[in-house]
């Protein structure tokens, strides 16, 4: 060994706005108008999976309903999601990952990691194999790609989100440390919207400050996951590129700014969600039989509610249907907390388990 470091190379490819953008694409009609993929806004409980980037600049954002979406902008073409369409492109996507590497960990139909410490072609660079997969993207399916650039994962999902549409970001061994100062409670991966604001109230705002707590003080304040907050803000992630990685969950959440404690408010924010988790559900694929409900009260006990069904289900429809006949037939009325996470884990046995929790 001649004490040279090695580091991984590894590419996070995020699709632009991939559904509206496959949208513009099939459709020139559509091209430069404020294009909306998800739930009619007429219907009941529908959702945003995407918007174009001509829609976004009206405010419209993934998982806002769609009613507020039309509110936001009038004048948007709201399309009903095309999934066979978009899984064909995202297969068209994988071929062109192929060329470069086999070590593909795709997130989802519009992301992946792949790692090209080795390229099949020896181009050598990691930043040169992202810009001739965004070239190829661009030119044979006339689609386009955010790519981040890195040592491991985490740095480079961060880095391909920072100069979006269309961006290519790296980040070397040298800037980590510093970038990762620098970032944003909220940016960190595993921080959602409960924990950023309880981060921000205890005086935590960046990564700077995050790197002032030890590993102990880390755990005992966020649990499990501040071990690996601890690790993260000094740029540490081990975490290998999984090519046969199986997914086993998929969720969504919301904080409400009041508590649910009514059957009417619980059923109008369930549909909500129901319709965002098909969206998902519909992006990889899965579909299960088994629906249980958790519930969380103000004096944090908990309760938990399960329905097995005959067939396997994925629509909005089904799994609202469900979690209504739990949500009607438990003992919750004037109880429930404010916060839920609905929480599909896919099993080996291809269950679903949906959680619903603070």
């Amino acid at each position: 060994m001649d004490g040279t470091i090695l580091h991984r190379k590894i590419i996070h490819i995020d699709m632009d706005a991939f559904y509206a953008s496959v949208e513009q694409r099939d459709f020139p009609a559509y091209q430069g108008k404020p294009v909306v993929v998800g739930g009619l806004p007429e219907g009941r409980g529908g959702v945003v999976a995407t918007a174009s980037y001509e829609a976004r600049k009206f405010g419209i954002r993934s998982a806002m309903p769609s009613k507020t979406a039309q509110r936001l902008c009038p004048e948007a073409i709201f399309v009903f999601p095309r999934f066979d369409a978009y899984k064909a492109v995202s297969r068209q996507i994988r071929e062109i990952f192929h060329r470069y590497t086999d070590m593909i960990e795709p997130l989802s139909l519009d992301e992946a990691y792949l790692d090209v410490t080795i390229d099949k072609q020896g181009v050598g660079s990691a930043l040169e194999v992202a810009r001739l997969i965004k070239q190829a993207i661009k030119h044979e399916l006339q689609l386009t790609a955010s790519a981040g650039v890195s040592v491991n994962k985490f740095v480079a999902k961060i880095a391909s989100d920072m100069n979006k549409p269309d961006g290519l970001t790296f980040i070397g061994p040298s800037r980590i440390e510093q970038f990762m100062e620098a970032l944003a409670v909220e940016k960190f991966y595993g921080v959602g919207k409960v924990t950023a604001t309880r981060m921000k109230a205890m005086g935590l705002h960046t990564g700077a400050d995050l790197k002032k707590l030890s590993e102990t003080e880390m755990v005992q304040y966020f649990g499990k996951p501040g071990k690996f907050y601890y690790q993260i803000v000094r740029g540490i992630d081990n975490r290998e590129v999984q090519p046969h990685r199986e997914t086993k969950s998929v969720s969504v959440e919301d904080t409400y700014q009041e508590d649910l404690v009514t059957s009417a408010s619980m059923e109008a924010e369930l549909k909500i969600l129901a319709e965002r988790l098909a969206i998902r559900l519909a992006r990889s694929g899965f579909k299960g039989k088994t629906v249980t409900v958790k519930f969380k009260f103000h004096d944090f006990s908990l309760m938990t509610r399960s329905i097995s069904l005959t067939a396997f289900i994925n629509t909005a429809a089904d799994i609202q249907q469900a979690a209504l006949n739990i949500l009607h037939s438990a003992p919750i009325q004037g109880k429930a907390s404010g916060y839920w996470v609905w929480d599909y884990r896919i099993s080996k046995r291809k269950k679903i388990i949906m959680k619903k929790r603070s």
